[in-house]
């Protein structure tokens, strides 16, 4: 089917609902959709074959709404998925819920009955834009075929307003095969409907952040997954560098600085916010992840940057806030402090000494279980071997409960962007829809992929789209034939009797599962094992899986001390 076809009564070009959605897809640079065929929603298929958008047919919408996701934070483009209507739509609310929570800018567009059909009953209706509004930024039914593009450009904008989300749209079946006259579709210019929401703040606030950070003694910066939404790498390592400022990063800041980097810490958090006397967080609420700000010392000067008006100061008051893009307000207050003629950096030495010596003893304690020979393995011990395994152009993802807690630990990606975990939801099952995006988007970069057993048995049947696609990853799975977090949330709370109740799997080879598949298999069950394996199947050139036996009675400390156990 052409594009656009000649109306037979007046000679007018014509075009779809369908080859609309595409085009403005295509406006908004998206390249790709993540997508579950169904009746309501094929004629987008066809639009996107004649606009070049490539289709990656997935076997749940779950999976496709988490490689919306996943697309985005790797590219920094909208992802977009699209699912067919009723279940298919209910399958993809996990996923828009964890991008929603994650912050992480996507479309999700569902299918819809005819209109003209509208409250009589039709296949697969329901009352979606009900169920998305309070999960989106933006969920909207497109009400006349004209409007199909102006109504896509229309989410996305939506999806980058404030800090970034997931938008919805449902197109009615007569809608989307519906044409029109193309002089009467507003299709969007590439370029021409969305503004730059690159703010750099309150230059006032600016400034006494720049006054406030020049006079501390004992700062310390936290880089949040803003610091890699907004892409401030850069600005980001020259403002702590010019100024000595000791830097941790969590979720996707994670990889902001090197691991070797002097001013890198990780497992001198806890010390650092209890002593620091100005503590800037950067893109990142105050949580559950962070105690709800309850970590960070009362005596210390608090700074919180956020896209977000809404997010700042939330959970616990704040000595100043400034909301912005992270790339420019860092950009900003590193000039801001250029000009000084002491910027403090130089009477910082001794804190950073005493920083790194609180970071060598705890991974000092830490060593002897990283290099345990322990049979079954110590989680620790994996998470290691993964660690000593990933290289520069190595994406690590982490989709699990205990293992993945773990490796929060141990892990440090080698370059920004490096880490993707699924973020404050917590959503299990993010793994191979994550791997999924990241691999096609990415094709020369590695894969890595930890996975709970749990954690994979959600998802797990796409590894047949890995295959399909030819996409190469390298998957472990941290198996102990257990829901282990909630296991040891169980045991703490009933008693030891109680703790095999609802959270028991079977000893699955996963390996073979891989296999049966097409792809790369192996089982591990002692510690020497790891490496060789991890090497064999990235040799493979196939996505693999290594099915880890570990430990089933070994806990994780993020997981020992889960507050709502307590």
């Amino acid at each position: 089917m052409a594009q656009t076809s000649p109306d037979q009564t007046g000679g007018a070009e014509l075009i779809s609902g369908g080859h609309l959605v595409a085009k403005a897809l295509r406006a908004e640079g998206v390249d790709t959709i993540f997508t579950l065929c169904g009746g309501h929603i094929i004629d987008i298929y066809d639009g996107c074959a004649d606009e070049g958008i490539d289709v990656i047919d997935v076997r749940h919408e779950q999976v496709a709404a988490h490689a919306a996701d996943g697309y985005a934070r790797v590219t920094g483009k909208p992802g977009c998925a699209v699912v067919t209507a009723g279940p298919g739509t209910t399958d993809a609310v996990t996923g828009v819920a964890n991008a929603f929570r994650a912050e992480s800018p996507m479309l999700l567009i569902g299918g819809q009955g005819a209109l003209s059909q509208h409250k009589m009953g039709s296949l697969q209706d329901l009352p979606h834009v009900d169920m998305m509004a309070p999960i989106t930024k933006f969920a909207a039914t497109v009400p006349h075929t004209e409007r199909v593009a102006d109504m896509v450009s229309m989410a996305f904008r939506e999806c980058f307003h404030g800090s970034p989300g997931p938008s919805f749209l449902e197109i009615p079946r007569d809608i989307l095969d519906a044409k029109v006259p193309v002089d009467r579709a507003r299709i969007p210019l590439a370029g021409g409907y969305r503004a730059s929401t690159r703010s750099a703040g309150d230059p006032d606030a600016v400034e006494k952040l720049a006054d406030l950070l020049v006079k501390a003694e004992k700062p310390c910066i936290l880089l949040g997954s803003q610091t890699w939404t907004c892409r401030a790498t850069d600005s980001a390592v020259k403002l702590v560098r010019e100024l000595n400022l000791p830097a941790f990063m969590n979720g996707a800041g994670r990889g902001t600085l090197p691991p070797a980097d002097p001013l890198h810490f990780q497992l001198a958090r806890r010390h650092a916010f209890g002593n620091a006397d100005l503590i800037i967080i950067v893109g990142t609420p105050f949580d559950f992840r962070m105690g709800y700000g309850r970590r960070l010392s009362p005596d210390a000067t608090v700074v919180q940057i956020d896209l977000d008006y809404r997010t700042v100061g939330r959970n616990r008051d704040i000595d100043l806030g400034i909301v912005g893009d992270a790339d420019a307000v860092l950009t900003a207050l590193a000039q801001a402090t250029s000009g000084r003629l002491d910027n403090g950096a130089s009477k910082r030495q001794s804190w950073i000494r005493e920083l790194r010596e609180v970071e060598t003893a705890a991974y000092e304690k830490r060593l002897p279980r990283q290099l345990s020979e322990a049979s079954p393995i110590d989680p620790y011990r994996l998470v290691h071997e993964i660690n000593e395994f990933l290289t520069e152009d190595s994406r690590y993802i982490g989709d699990g409960g205990d293992i993945v807690t773990f490796s929060g630990q141990v892990i440090q990606p080698k370059a920004p962007g490096h880490w993707m975990d699924p973020g404050p939801l917590g959503t299990l099952g993010v793994g191979l829809p994550f791997a999924m995006a990241a691999k096609h988007a990415r094709p020369d970069e590695e894969v890595v992929c930890l996975f709970g057993d749990g954690a994979f048995s959600l998802t797990g049947w796409d590894f047949e789209t890995m295959v399909r696609f030819d996409l190469p990853f390298i998957g472990i799975v941290g198996n102990n034939s257990s829901m282990n977090q909630i296991r040891y949330g169980q045991i703490a709370k009933y008693g030891a009797d109680r703790g095999r109740l609802g959270n028991t799997l079977g000893d699955v080879e996963y390996s073979k599962f891989a296999q049966m598949l097409g792809g790369y298999g192996e089982e591990v069950r002692e510690p020497g094992e790891i490496g060789p394996a991890l090497r064999r199947a990235r040799e493979s050139g196939k996505p693999s899986l290594i099915n880890v036996w570990v430990d089933p009675e070994v806990y994780a400390p993020g997981t020992m001390n889960q507050t709502m156990y307590k």
